[in-house]
This record gives C-alpha cells, sequence and structure tokens, in this order.
C-alpha cells in the first residue's frame, strides 16, 4: 500500500486511491482517530492528496493530485475538486460542485449544489488580517446553486454571488452579486442577465437557461 489511512476512516465500495494520499490526517488538538471521517462510494482519490479528519463526504467523490482539504468539511455527492487545490475547515460543499484546479476556499465558506469555480480563484473570509479578534468573525464567500466563478477571480468576505450567476474572468467581487446576473471587472459590476449570453460558435442559443 503506497498511502497512508488513519484509524476511524470509513470509506465506501469501489474506491481507487493513488500514491502518496494520507486520509484522516488528525488536526492540531486531535489524536488520530479521534474525529470520524467518512468519504461515499466510487471515489477517486489521486495521488498526494489530503484529507484531513472529520470529514462527511458524499459518493461519487473526486480529487486532483495534490489536494489539500481541512477537517470538518461537509462535502456533497457528485463533488470533484482539481489539482492543487486547497479546501480549508468547516466548508459546506452541496451536490455537484466543481472546483478547478489551483483554487482557494476558506473556512466558513458555503458552496451550494451545481456551483462552479474556475482555476485560481480565491475566495477570503476575514476582512481584517491580524486584528486581535480576526478569528471571531470569520465568514468565507455563499455562492449560490448553479453559480460560476472565472478564472482568477477574488471573492471578499461574507458576500453573496446569487443563484445561477456568472462571475466574470479577474474579476474582484467586493459586495452581493444578484441571482441570474453577469458581473465583470474591479470592483466588479453589473452589466447584463446570464439570458442575454449567447454562445459565439453557435453551437446553443442560450447557453444559461432559466433556473429550474
Amino acid at each position: 500500500m503506497t498511502y497512508k489511512m488513519h484509524p476511524n476512516v470509513q470509506i465506501g465500495e469501489d474506491h481507487q486511491i493513488g500514491d502518496y494520499v494520507i486520509i484522516g490526517e488528525a488536526p492540531r488538538g486531535k489524536d488520530h482517530g479521534e474525529l470520524p471521517t467518512v468519504i461515499g462510494a466510487r471515489a477517486l482519490i489521486r495521488s498526494h492528496t489530503v484529507i484531513y479528519a472529520g470529514n462527511v463526504i458524499g459518493n461519487d467523490f473526486a480529487t486532483g493530485h495534490g489536494v489539500m482539504i481541512r477537517e470538518e468539511n461537509e462535502i456533497g455527492d457528485h463533488v470533484s475538486i482539481g489539482a492543487h487545490s486547497v479546501v480549508e475547515h468547516h466548508v459546506k460543499i452541496g451536490d455537484g460542485v466543481r472546483i478547478h484546479s489551483q483554487a482557494f476556499i476558506p473556512e466558513y465558506s458555503v458552496l451550494q449544489e451545481d456551483c462552479w469555480i474556475g482555476p485560481n480563484v480565491v475566495f477570503t473570509n476575514v476582512y481584517h488580517p491580524l486584528c486581535p479578534r480576526a478569528k471571531e468573525c470569520l465568514k468565507g464567500p455563499t455562492i449560490k446553486r448553479g453559480a460560476k466563478i472565472g478564472a482568477n477571480a477574488t471573492l471578499l468576505p461574507d458576500v453573496t454571488i446569487g443563484e445561477g450567476a456568472l462571475v466574470g474572468a479577474g474579476s474582484v467581487v467586493v459586495d452581493d452579486v444578484p441571482a441570474g446576473t453577469v458581473v465583470i471587472g474591479n470592483p466588479a459590476q453589473v452589466i447584463k442577465n446570464t439570458s442575454e449570453l449567447h454562445c459565439p460558435y453557435g453551437l446553443i442559443d442560450k447557453p444559461y437557461g432559466e433556473m429550474k
């Protein structure tokens, strides 16, 4: 066996685990095996991924190479996390979420079902780093159902991205984004609704229909 699985890890059938993976790593202040770790069926965990203890992860979970997932997260079914992405602790990730490579998802973020996070996206969760009471008000962004965050975007703490919204690549989001809108820029501003978007290659009339 070329991976390490600590005590009190439950993983479902038909899983695949790559070389040098660590599952059930104890966070600071806990002993190995103290926090249960649950991963559903058909997991595909690629090499050099580290999953800390206390995570509850659904079926058909997949990671790219070198993913870091800290402790005590809730992760749904059919979730994919791309290579070298980092998910900190106490994050909630709904069913069908796709996080692309080299994204950073900090503590107390919420990603609702079917949202999409592009490569190199950075969420933040504290307004005043090094403030003596900073840890008392940590709150990451909330990404509502079906919203999409373009590559290299940065989201400030405690913003909400509405259902089906689209954040353009490289944008800096400082305020809440209304459902079904497209925002771009620094600071990000609404430019249109997603219903106004058209495929530049003529493959489909409306890339994003109405949310169901």
